[in-house]
This record gives C-alpha cells, sequence and structure tokens, in this order.
C-alpha cells in the first residue's frame, strides 16, 4: 500500500512540473452543421458559458473560433461558428476548449513587432505593442502566460492595453515551448521562471519604459508575483494585475487531488516529493521546490505593489480562496474583482466589457497612460 501511495504521488509530483506538450482533449465534438454553421458540443461547464472561445480540434492541430451559445439540452450545449467549416472537412470529436480566442498577434490588427529578451537562458521570444501616437510610451505592460500554454494566452489584453495608450509586452519563459529550456527542462512553478519575466523588466527599462505593470494569468500570476518580490528593479514596478493567478500552489494542488479523488495522504507525500531536495531530483532533475515561498497570502506583509486581482469563484482549476485570502490580508493593495461562474482564465471571454474596462480604470486610477480609441 505504501509503495503504491508513493508510486501514484511520484506520478503526480512529476506531472505538475513537466511541460506539457499535448492538450488534453477536455471537450467532444458532436457535430458540425455547415450551412448553418454551428457545432455542437458534450455539455461541459465551460462549453456552456456566454462569450467567444476558441477549440482546438484534429489533435490542435486546427483551431475554431466559437461564438454565442445558440441552444443546450442536459447533454449537449450548440454553438455558432466564427470559422468557417466547408462541407466535407473533417472535424474529429476530440477537442480542446480555449479561452485564447486569438493566436496569433496578426488577428488584432493593431501594430507589433516580434522582439527577443535575453534571460539566462538564453533569447526568449516576444510581441510588442507599441503604444499608439499620443500615448505613454513610458508605461509598459509585461503580460506574462500561465502553465502548459504560451504567449497566445495574453493576446486578448493588447488591444485593452493599446486603447488605454500604454505599451505592452507578450513574453514567453523557459520550458514553455517557445523560450529556451532549463537544463532541467522542468517547470520551477514560479521559482525559476521570475528570471525571464526579470529579463523582461530589464529589457523594457532599456527600451524607454519607466513604469513597468506586471500582469500574469494563472501560473503566470505566481510568476509576476515571484518577480516583484525578487527584482531588483521592484522601484520601477508601479502595480501588479492578475488574472485567475496562482497565490498558493498548496491550495492549487490539493484542490486538484480532491477532484481526482486522490487519497490525502498520497497528496501529502506528492508535496513532500517536489520539497524535499532528495526526491525532487528525480522528479525535476532541478532543485528543490520552496512551497513556502510561493505562499504569498502567508508572505502578504513583504507585498509592496498595488495589485487588481480578477478570480472567478467557480474558476474550476485554480480555487479563488487564496485570492480571497490574499484580499483579506492585504486590503490596502489588493483590488479583488470577483466573478462567478467565469472560470478559469476565461474572464475576459465571459465579460469582455466588464474585464476590459477593469483594466483600463486600474490604469486610469493609476495615472498611466491615455486612454484612447484605437
Amino acid at each position: 500500500m505504501i509503495v503504491g501511495g508513493t508510486a501514484v504521488a511520484f506520478a503526480i509530483a512529476r506531472k505538475v512540473v513537466t511541460p506539457v506538450t499535448r492538450r488534453l482533449a477536455d471537450t467532444e465534438v458532436l457535430g458540425v452543421d455547415t450551412k448553418a454553421q454551428t457545432i455542437t458540443l458534450r455539455r461541459t461547464p465551460d462549453t456552456v458559458l456566454p462569450g467567444r472561445y476558441g477549440l482546438f480540434v484534429n489533435g490542435s492541430h486546427d483551431y475554431l473560433k466559437i461564438g454565442a451559445l445558440l441552444s443546450e439540452t442536459d447533454q449537449t450545449a450548440t454553438r455558432k461558428l466564427l470559422t468557417e467549416v466547408g462541407e466535407g472537412e473533417r472535424i474529429g470529436r476530440a477537442a480542446t476548449f480555449s479561452g485564447w480566442y486569438f493566436v496569433h498577434p496578426g488577428e488584432l490588427h493593431i501594430p507589433y513587432r516580434e522582439v527577443s529578451v535575453v534571460s539566462p537562458v538564453g533569447e526568449c521570444p516576444a510581441w510588442l505593442f507599441p503604444a499608439p501616437a499620443g500615448g505613454d510610451p513610458a508605461t509598459w505592460v509585461i503580460s506574462v502566460h500561465g502553465r502548459g500554454t504560451t504567449r497566445s494566452e495574453t493576446l486578448r489584453a493588447a488591444p485593452v492595453f493599446r486603447s488605454a495608450g500604454v505599451t505592452s509586452l507578450a513574453v514567453s519563459y523557459r520550458n514553455d515551448g517557445e523560450a529556451p529550456r532549463s537544463d532541467s527542462g522542468r517547470y520551477g512553478l514560479g521559482a525559476t521562471e521570475w528570471r525571464d519575466v526579470d529579463a523582461a523588466i530589464e529589457y523594457a527599462l532599456a527600451n524607454g519604459a519607466e513604469r513597468v505593470v506586471l500582469m500574469g494569468w494563472s501560473m503566470g500570476g505566481a510568476i509576476v508575483l515571484q518577480t516583484s518580490l525578487r527584482t531588483a528593479y521592484a522601484d520601477r514596478i508601479d502595480s501588479i494585475i492578475l488574472d485567475s493567478p496562482v497565490v498558493d500552489w498548496r491550495t492549487v494542488l490539493g484542490y486538484q487531488a480532491r477532484e481526482l479523488r486522490v487519497p490525502g495522504p498520497v497528496a501529502h507525500i506528492a508535496l513532500r516529493q517536489l520539497t524535499m531536495p532528495s526526491w525532487s531530483r528525480v522528479v525535476r532533475a532541478g532543485n528543490a521546490i520552496s512551497l513556502n515561498d510561493l505562499d504569498i497570502v502567508t508572505r502578504a506583509t513583504e507585498l509592496t505593489h498595488p495589485i487588481l486581482l480578477l478570480h472567478s469563484d467557480d474558476d474550476g482549476f485554480v480555487p479563488s480562496a487564496a485570492s480571497r485570502g490574499l484580499a483579506d490580508a492585504r486590503p490596502d493593495l489588493v483590488t479583488l474583482a470577483s466573478y462567478t461562474e467565469a472560470r478559469h482564465t476565461k474572464l475576459w471571454n465571459y465579460d469582455e466589457k466588464r474585464w476590459s474596462e477593469l483594466l483600463r480604470s486600474w490604469l486610469r486610477e493609476r495615472k498611466l497612460g491615455v486612454e484612447r480609441v484605437s
């Protein structure tokens, strides 16, 4: 029993820190009507959400944009197709539901250019969206994506930041499939990736930035928080924006273990394997991870930067408990904007108008940018 439990714990710990190379098929396509341009999906908490989303299909080789929920039953959800599907075009049953919506910056129809940020692991590709004419080129937002995704996840924010009159930089970081691999090839859950965001701050400052706003989604939130606590450029960070962030990894891993019906003692062993040097070398091929260092609720007194924190209480992946705990611990710094059913990192999709206005208002209140429509 002990041996079996340890093996399960090892698998859990290994999975947490292993970069995702293949998207999890979490959605089933039941049918496509090419005349009406609709798609019917198996009903899940995600597939019945209002708003615009994306769908990776055919082994993630193709990406469909999907719109409004047109009808639903106890088993199905039929949505409008925003990407045209031709008659006879094959769409497989297995799919991945996505909040990205945009995959490439060219879809945004705003100016951008490809740049590279030189970090300790090498050159990390990034997309730079300059402030519009008459804007505030001295304010830069650095956007940091989450675990198992790429910088495409952050594209939703770029038009909002441009309309607020600031520059934004969508970055990659070690082991995300775009930036170089680290020696271990494993995630550090924020404990190592922050150095690449630190390099992005240095890049921004070298290219005209005077003030930096850090924005992170999911694990990107953990990375941003670690950056704010460890960087030598803390005095140049104006504030932080977090979308569905990981504020405390123990809360997240405990929640996911319960969802998978993993016994408590096995989940505890998995956490120990991440934090004990002897086990961590086996699990990660790298240094042990200090979950204490990554617990920002208990480290709340160390924070110095104002934070806009957006989280759904029905997140379904990263529970909002730690976000609420952080807001309670530091009401002087944290502004919490809560949602009730938006799901993980899908707050923009669920209510684009509210999400965009929260970001613009935050910058306006911080006296950053020059708001304009572009």
